[in-house]
């Protein structure tokens, strides 16, 4: 298990790729984000972006399954208190081997729990092009190793 202490400023940490799907893409769209572009091939044929991409709430979803997959699941994480910044800097595409990053910009001891810190991190998620798709930073709450 990693705690707080286990994290420094610079650490970057790999976490694998994944190919998304065009079923995935328009399964989630159905449910969470029905615009044309993300549900219907025809009509995002006619959109600005030529064809079908997933919706950013998706590409976001994405990097947090590669995120909990390849790191989380390891680390006394107690969530996280929000998102600082989150930009989708390129349409995601059916097919596209996604493939994510996380950075770590710093980490403080809590000043109200001894028990816990925070984590800030930048994550990010590239395509097969090497192209950067996502962009997102947090701080997550993690607990301190006792003593």
């Amino acid at each position: 298990m990693r705690y707080l202490e286990d994290f420094h400023e610079g650490q970057v940490f790999e976490l694998g790729e994944e190919t998304i799907r065009e079923q995935e893409i328009v399964e989630f769209a159905r449910r969470f984000d029905a615009q044309p572009f993300h549900v219907d091939a025809e009509a995002a044929k006619r959109s600005i972006y030529g064809g079908l991409i997933a919706s950013g709430w998706h590409t976001a979803s994405f990097f947090m399954g590669l995120l909990v997959r390849s790191l989380l699941h390891d680390v006394a994480s107690m969530g996280a208190g929000g998102i600082d910044e989150l930009r989708w800097l390129k349409p995601v595409r059916p097919g596209d081997t996604l493939r994510g990053r996380l950075n770590v910009v710093g980490t403080r001891p809590s000043t109200k729990h001894a028990d816990r810190g925070l984590l800030t991190c930048v994550g990010e998620l590239f395509n097969q092009k090497d192209e950067r798709v996502l962009l997102i930073r947090w701080s997550a709450m993690i607990a301190r190793r006792r003593p």
